[in-house]
């Protein structure tokens, strides 16, 4: 056969090969648009391309008109075909596309299933308004033996909870592209003051990383940055915002309502949208033009008293392994000497440095902390995280500890998975290494 062909055979089958894995690349599938983007001008019941989806961030990466945006997944259906999402959109969707509805009374439940006996998934707020998506059979609620006027609703919160909801406390109404109020059951004139936001604004708001550290009891001092918040002065009538790239103040004009419990600061790159009373959304757009979203909440407990009792605690878990001690002494792992203001001096560890953990001709000296946690299956076989930094080594050294009856064991943790300050996995095959105490 011509050699050219086999040549131009062969470029044509990459080329095809090449051409349908980026194909396949480039788009998941297709997904409607729960709640209205009007950021990206997008409102329910479009249908939009899902290019990737993550777990981590909890964000879908989706085409928009000027190109491609991260959003949160709650607000976009699961990915399914072409085909599907856009017979979904027609059929599904279609009859309540652009609805809304504010709740008219405190407490209104959202079940899991379309009668009033189910289990309560959410408790709505007087005023909150959620998305209506579709019609539900089921089974009406009863009320001196009759039944109340009304339907089911599948509706959807902006926190991303779905629930099933009777009408008969809901106030339809319809929004515009841009997430405005143009019709409705009950028509609300639009404030002109936003007296409830500012007075939201002036809570002083954390990145949500610091409620998660506290809710989970695993505070990390060293992320704890009381600089880093976002704030209006009501009285100067000042908005400060800092965060990590971040530091900027503005003389405060107001906001404009922009649909969906999002505001839009008057000339001020901010877009806040209330999720709940203390966790808010700051997408703020730098200089670069690229917008960029903080998810920011308020912290009722004092931050600075956290900070020390964590700092109490590990020095305390810390004073429990000198007492323990403070001398330790292995045959083949030399011996370890701690002191109580954090030091320890490690003499004749050099099998400890052919075996990896260190370099070759390290100190003998350094500081020894308590800085890590371990996962709840871990504390049943250690009793924590012990960290070694050798003087003039960059690299710190952490082992898993136990105190023994005759000893301490220590457990190499260079292998081991850790996640946000916490071991959650044991290292495949880890050194062990035991120390006597020296009496």
């Amino acid at each position: 056969m011509n050699k050219s062909l086999l040549k131009s055979g062969f470029v044509f089958i990459c080329a095809l090969f090449i051409g349908l894995f980026t194909s396949c690349q480039k788009i998941k599938g297709y997904g409607i648009v729960l709640w209205n983007l009007p950021e990206y001008n997008l409102q329910d019941g479009d249908v939009v391309p899902v290019y990737i989806r993550s777990n981590i961030t909890q964000q879908y990466v989706i085409g928009t008109r000027d190109g491609k945006a991260e959003v949160s997944l709650w607000q976009i259906s699961e990915p399914v075909s072409k085909g599907k999402a856009k017979k979904l959109a027609a059929t599904k969707y279609n009859t309540y596309r652009h609805q809304y509805a504010t709740v008219a009374m405190n407490g209104l439940p959202m079940r899991a299933e379309p009668v009033n006996t189910a289990k309560q998934v959410y408790r709505l707020k007087k005023d909150e308004v959620i998305k209506v998506l579709y019609e539900i059979n089921g089974q009406p609620p009863m009320t001196g033996g009759k039944p109340l006027e009304g339907k089911w609703f599948r509706v959807l919160t902006t926190d991303g909870t779905q629930g099933c909801c009777f009408s008969y406390n809901l106030r339809l109404f319809e929004t515009d592209i841009t997430g405005q109020r143009v019709g409705g059951t009950e028509v609300v004139e639009q404030k002109n003051d936003n007296s409830d936001f500012d007075s939201l604004l002036a809570n002083r708001w954390y990145p949500d990383t610091y409620r998660n550290m506290i809710e989970s009891g695993r505070i990390d001092p060293s992320k704890f940055n009381l600089s880093y918040y976002f704030q209006l002065d009501t009285e100067n009538k000042k908005l400060y915002f800092s965060m990590e790239g971040v530091n900027r103040s503005w003389d405060y004009k107001g906001a404009v309502s922009s649909g969906a419990n999002a505001y839009t600061l008057t000339e001020i790159p901010i877009i806040v949208t209330v999720r709940r009373d203390n966790y808010i959304v700051v997408r703020y757009t730098g200089p670069s033009g690229k917008p960029e979203d903080f998810n920011l909440v308020t912290i009722s407990q004092d931050i600075n008293e956290l900070i020390a009792q964590e700092i109490q605690r590990r020095e305390k878990e810390y004073e429990q392994i000198y007492m323990f001690g403070p001398a330790f002494k292995s045959d083949s792992y030399g011996t370890l000497t701690l002191s109580e203001d954090h030091g320890f001096t490690w003499n004749n560890k050099s099998l400890l440095s052919s075996s990896g953990i260190i370099s070759q001709n390290v100190s003998n000296k350094g500081n020894a902390q308590i800085k890590y946690f371990l996962i709840k299956n871990l504390q049943n076989s250690y009793d924590g995280v012990l960290t070694f930094k050798f003087d003039g080594y960059n690299k710190e050294i952490n082992f898993l500890y136990k105190m023994e009856a005759n000893g301490l064991r220590l457990e190499d943790a260079t292998g081991a998975t850790m996640d946000n300050g916490t071991i959650r996995e044991r290292g495949m095959s880890p050194l062990v290494l035991f120390f006597s105490k020296v009496e």
